[in-house]
């Protein structure tokens, strides 16, 4: 017989394993990595995956790639919401091309895991994804 418990994480593990706009956001609540966590520091946080998404966009206009921004950005990102969330969550709200230039950091952050799985009924190999010369040439300057 299985307990009570043991069927809330089969129902939880089920609810996100397809990552879409509906839920999102209840799976970031429920990875959220903040003791004594106040709504207002989740928005906060959340809201930094828009930031880099605005970033992307004005990389794409200007040219000019914030990479130390991006960077600070993901680092907040992942601390609170840990690896695997944080991922799923960025490859959800960025778009496809958006993919191929935030991959570099991730790579270099040690975050890119081979496969990102349950994102709108897909699945990325992330070794598949071409990577953005621009940011990839940021990156090396930095290392």
């Amino acid at each position: 017989m299985v307990g009570a418990g043991e069927q809330n994480l089969k129902l939880v593990i089920y609810m996100f394993e397809n990552l879409t706009e509906e839920n999102v956001v209840l799976y970031a609540a429920k990875q959220y990595h903040k003791p004594n966590m106040v709504l207002s520091e989740l928005e906060e946080d959340y809201s930094r995956i828009l930031y880099i998404k605005r970033l992307l966009t004005k990389y794409y206009s200007s040219g000019v790639l914030k990479d130390r921004l991006i960077l600070n950005h993901l680092t907040v990102i992942y601390n609170v919401f840990g690896i695997e969330c944080a991922t799923r969550i960025l490859f959800l709200k960025l778009e496809e091309k958006d993919h191929k230039v935030i991959a570099p950091f991730l790579l270099l952050l040690n975050f890119l895991p081979s496969k990102v799985s349950g994102i709108n009924g897909k699945d990325y190999q992330t070794d598949e994804i071409e990577l953005d010369e621009g940011a990839v040439k940021c990156l090396r300057e930095i290392r």
